[in-house]
């Protein structure tokens, strides 16, 4: 089992999306678990304020350090006497989100999603308070919650017993480094467009060698820097 614990002020934002589909099954079956900490509820002041005006000038408002690491306090007392995996920050600046990084993040058991909001966040909650800074994309989102549900998505699909099959995860693109290959369902023969004859054949080996080429191929076409990395 996995916890996710979920640092934000927008808790409501991911109601629907994870009460549904793999990850609300999941979390009915026990192998994922999803908490929610709503940073305004450790604001201090009459106002519950969590952000300000950054040192310097520059426009927008950032988070402040001071509620988040009242928050951390919170997740820390739920979770007793284990420690937390992973202490991540949602950020633009942050490492890309990789199949790598995802399956290494599968195998922790409490894990703590920050999600910043406005123009970003005391830099002091990076360096002093998380272990790794994640981006999914080089582009900027309204806030750390929709990235934080694409890790979320992303990491829970590895946890043992979330998908029907373990090999579903492993035959995905990214898993070997290479994109996955190209797919087929009934009819063998729609609109005129036919299914390549070597998946009819039922020889597995030529099956999977085709598979494998297919592969190479289509990553050498949409996304050749994979194939430079190796």
């Amino acid at each position: 089992m996995i916890h996710f614990h979920i640092l934000t002020l927008f808790p409501e934002m991911f109601t629907s999306p994870f009460e549904e589909g793999v990850i609300g099954r999941a979390q009915k079956n026990g192998t994922v678990k999803l908490s929610f900490y709503n940073i305004r509820d450790y604001a201090e002041g009459p106002h519950k304020s969590v952000d300000d005006y950054p040192y310097g000038g520059g426009s927008g408002m950032l988070m402040m350090y001071k509620p988040i690491s009242i928050a951390l306090n919170a997740v820390e007392s739920v979770i007793g006497e284990a420690v937390a995996d992973r202490v991540i920050l949602m950020s633009p600046q942050g490492k890309l989100l990789t199949q790598a990084m995802v399956q290494d993040l599968a195998d922790s058991q409490n894990i703590v999603l920050i999600s910043g909001r406005y123009e970003g966040v005391d830099n002091r909650v990076a360096e002093h308070l998380v272990s790794d800074e994640i981006s999914i994309g080089d582009y900027v989102v309204t806030g750390g919650e929709l990235p934080a549900m694409v890790l979320i998505d992303a990491v829970s699909r590895y946890v043992p017993a979330v998908l029907g099959s373990t090999q579903s995860a492993a035959d995905d693109s990214h898993s070997q480094g290479l994109l996955e290959y190209p797919q087929y369902t009934r009819p063998s023969i729609i609109d005129g467009y036919s299914v390549p004859s070597v998946l009819l054949s039922g020889n597995h080996a030529e099956i999977e060698q085709w598979r494998r080429i297919q592969a190479l191929h289509r990553t050498r076409q949409m996304r050749p820097d994979l194939l430079s990395n190796d």
